[in-house]
C-alpha cells in the first residue's frame, strides 16, 4: 500500500531527472579531468546516451541499478505497491536498453555501461577515480571490446 497521496506520489516521481544524473555527473567530471571530450545525450544516436566519444567511435550509458534491472545488485528492490507496474516497466526498460545497445554496436559504434553501484557507496571516490581509469584504458586501448560493463 502506498504512503503517498496520489499528488505527493505525482509529486516526486516528477522530480526524478532522466539527464545530468548525479552518478552521469561524477562520471564526465572525472573523465573530462583526465582529458577525455564528449559530447552529451547526443539525439543523433540511438538511445540518446550519456557520452559520445566521437574520437573513440564510443558510447557510456550511466545506469541507475533500480531503473535499468541491474541483475544481483542490491539496489534493485521491486516497490510493494503497484509490484506488476514496476516489474512490468524495470523488463521494458531492460529490452529497450538492449535493443539500443545492439543498434550502437550494428553501427559500429563501442558501447560501456557505468552500473550505479559500481561508484556509489563506501569510498566512493576510490571507486570512481578506478572506473574513470578502467574506463579511460577500455576508450584508448580496448578496441577489442565492442561492449563493456563497468
Amino acid at each position: 500500500m502506498d504512503t503517498l497521496t496520489k499528488e505527493q506520489r505525482h509529486f516526486v516521481m516528477s522530480q526524478i531527472k532522466s539527464s545530468d544524473t548525479k552518478p552521469e555527473l561524477l562520471v564526465r567530471s572525472y573523465l573530462h579531468r583526465l582529458g577525455f571530450r564528449f559530447r552529451k545525450n547526443d539525439k543523433r544516436l540511438t538511445g540518446k546516451p550519456d557520452l559520445y566519444f566521437p574520437r573513440y567511435y564510443a558510447v557510456i550509458f550511466v545506469n541507475g541499478c533500480f531503473w535499468h534491472g541491474h541483475r544481483s545488485c542490491r539496489k534493485v528492490r521491486i516497490p510493494k505497491s503497484n509490484t506488476e507496474y514496476w516489474t512490468q516497466k524495470i523488463e521494458r526498460n531492460k529490452e529497450r536498453d538492449k535493443e539500443e545497445v545492439k543498434s550502437l554496436l550494428e553501427q559500429g559504434h563501442r558501447v560501456g555501461v557505468v552500473w550505479e553501484c559500481s561508484i556509489t557507496g563506501k569510498n566512493r571516490a576510490q571507486k570512481i577515480q578506478a572506473l574513470s581509469e578502467s574506463v579511460a584504458l577500455w576508450l584508448e586501448e580496448g578496441f577489442d571490446q565492442n561492449y563493456k560493463e563497468f
